[in-house]
C-alpha cells in the first residue's frame, strides 16, 4: 500500500476569512516503510501572513515573496499524491485548505477526496487513547519519538514525525502493553478475526541426503556423550523404536 503522510502550513486558521497554503510537506510510505521519496514546497499566498500564524511556524512574507504560487505546483502536488492513502493529523483542517486552493485554482479538479483515501491519525488517537492529550507532540512522548529538533512547526518536519508516530501507532498488538497504553478501550466487535486458509494442495517434502543424515548422527552421538542426562533426541527415537 502507497501512504503519503501530509502537513500543511497556511497564513491563518479559516479559508473563510482568506487565508491560504504557504508550505506543503509530503512523506512516502510504501508497504509500512519510509521511501525517502517526498513532495515539499513552500507557496506564495499572495497576501499577509498573520502574526499569530507566524508565531506557529516562522514562515515569512519575506521569505514567501520569491516562492511559486498554487497554481504552479498544483499538478505536481497533485501527481505525487494521486491514488495514495493520506495520513493526515487533524485531516479536517488540512483538507479543508487543499480544497480551498483547488477552487481557486481550477473548480473543475474537485477535492483531494476524489483522489485519495483520508486517514485522521487524530481521530485514531482519540480512539486508542480517550481523555489524553492526542496532538503531535502529546503522541511523539507516548510512542518515544524523538521530536527534540522541532523547535518551530513545519509541513515537511510535521510530516516526517506524524509518519513515524503513525506507524508506531499501527504497529500491531505488541503497542497494546507498553506503560502509556494502560487502561486502552479496545472495541472486541472492531477486532478481525484472521482469515485462516485451508492448504489443498500437497506440501513438497525434501528429504536428508545421506551425507546430511550421517553429520546428524555425528552430532546427537556426540550430545549423547557431553549433555547431562543424554540426548533427549535419541531417548525419544529409541522409545519409538521400542513401541
Amino acid at each position: 500500500m502507497r501512504q503519503i503522510v501530509l502537513d500543511t502550513e497556511t497564513t491563518g486558521l479559516e479559508t473563510k476569512e482568506g487565508h491560504r497554503i504557504i508550505e506543503i510537506g509530503c512523506v512516502e510510505v510504501f508497504n509500512r516503510r519510509l521511501t525517502g521519496n517526498h513532495f515539499h514546497c513552500y507557496i506564495n499566498p499572495e497576501r499577509e501572513v498573520d502574526a499569530d500564524a507566524l508565531a506557529v511556524h516562522g514562515i515569512s512574507n519575506a521569505f514567501l515573496q520569491d516562492k511559486p504560487v498554487f497554481s504552479e505546483v498544483a499538478q505536481d502536488f497533485l501527481a505525487f499524491v494521486r491514488g495514495a492513502e493520506l495520513i493526515i493529523h487533524n485531516a479536517a483542517f488540512d483538507t479543508n485548505f487543499i480544497n480551498h486552493e483547488f477552487r481557486l485554482y481550477d473548480a473543475s479538479l474537485g477535492p483531494i477526496e476524489e483522489y485519495c483515501a483520508i486517514v485522521d491519525t487524530l481521530l485514531l488517537a482519540r480512539q486508542l487513547h480517550p481523555g489524553q492529550k492526542n496532538n503531535l507532540d502529546a503522541l511523539c512522548k507516548r510512542y518515544n519519538i524523538d521530536n527534540s529538533h522541532r523547535e518551530l512547526h513545519g509541513a515537511l518536519l510535521d510530516a516526517e514525525i506524524l509518519a513515524l508516530v503513525y506507524l508506531a501507532m499501527t504497529g500491531g498488538q505488541g503497542s497494546l502493553f507498553g506503560k502509556e497504553d494502560q487502561g486502552l478501550a479496545i472495541n472486541p466487535s472492531s477486532v478481525q478475526s484472521p482469515q485462516v486458509r485451508q492448504i489443498t494442495s500437497r506440501l513438497k517434502v525434501i528429504k536428508a541426503t545421506a551425507e546430511e543424515e550421517l553429520v546428524h548422527q555425528a552430532r546427537l552421538a556426540s550430545l549423547q556423550k557431553s549433555a547431562e542426562g543424554g540426548c533427549l533426541w535419541l531417548q525419544i527415537e529409541q522409545a519409538q523404536e521400542v513401541h
